[in-house]
């Protein structure tokens, strides 16, 4: 249980850190997108008896970059990229495995997460992400900004941007792989938009948008694994369930502050300019 906890902890604030860029950045979709094309990777693994972790962080790897050189090259739309790859992704997962010759056990965790039986090794893999993915981004943390908001001005200001995509890329490609453990491959793009969404319709700032999205994902990882423990329910779908009724409250909040705010400037008193 300790382990799940610390796990969890660490790959919801991956997820939710990452999630504040993908959103503002129009690129929700990719964790769809990478979400289906591990499953080919986790199936690669389990067909030729590899590690599945290590065999579909290497196919989420080489996609995210495929994706980023699809829209750069070819000149298609991310989501058009996203759709292609994904579906290449899923039709080759269900191949390898039909010729693997039976529904592994091990692949209903990796689509459903199985956060409770989490590796020692896994945990310090998320470590590691967590420790990659914030050292990067304080690191790079202006021009990451001026890129997620106006990528042609940074452009034309020096900053390599496609290097900031490719290793943005890369880095939600392993949040990927990591949170499957979490909540399966199946709501792992959930995990990534869910909590940043809901930090973003409270925050006031893009520093402020963060904070909140990690605290969120946190505490829907938290309740969900209690949730879990206690009437034995499927964490994955307890995590995802508290993240979307946090969302659904940040709704309600920012609707309430608007009226608040509507309320508390009271009746326009613009016809007073003119008493004269």
């Amino acid at each position: 249980m300790q382990r799940a906890l610390l796990a969890g902890i660490l790959i919801a604030s991956v997820c939710a850190t990452l999630g504040v860029f993908l959103i503002l950045r129009r690129e929700a979709m990719i964790g769809h997108g990478l979400a289906h094309l591990t499953f080919a990777g986790v199936a690669l693994g389990l067909l030729v008896r590899l590690w599945p972790m290590g065999t579909a962080l290497l196919v989420a790897a080489l996609s995210a970059l495929g994706i980023v050189k699809l829209r750069e090259k070819a000149g298609i739309y991310e989501d058009t990229a996203i759709g292609i790859l994904s579906s290449i992704g899923m039709a080759a997962g269900v191949i390898l495995v039909s010729l693997a010759g039976s529904f592994n056990v091990s692949l209903m965790g990796y689509l459903f997460g199985n956060i409770l039986a989490i590796a020692p090794s896994e945990l310090w893999s998320s470590l590691a992400l967590a420790s990659t993915v914030f050292l990067v981004i304080i690191l790079f943390y202006q021009e990451l900004l001026f890129t997620t908001f106006d990528s042609e001005s940074a452009k034309a200001s020096g900053i390599r941007v496609k290097r900031l995509e490719a290793m943005l890329a890369a880095l939600t490609a392993a949040a990927v792989v990591l949170g499957m453990k979490v909540v399966g491959l199946l709501l792992v793009a959930a995990l990534l938009v869910i909590p940043s969404a809901a930090g973003l319709q409270m925050a006031g700032n893009f520093f402020q948008a963060i904070v909140l999205a990690i605290i969120i994902a946190v505490i829907s990882v938290l309740l969900g694994l209690f949730t879990s423990f206690y009437w034995n329910l499927p964490a994955s779908g307890s995590i995802i369930l508290f993240a979307s009724l946090c969302f659904l409250g940040s709704l309600a909040l920012r609707r309430l502050r608007a009226g608040l705010i509507r309320l508390c400037s009271g009746p326009d008193n613009s016809y007073k300019i003119n008493e004269e």
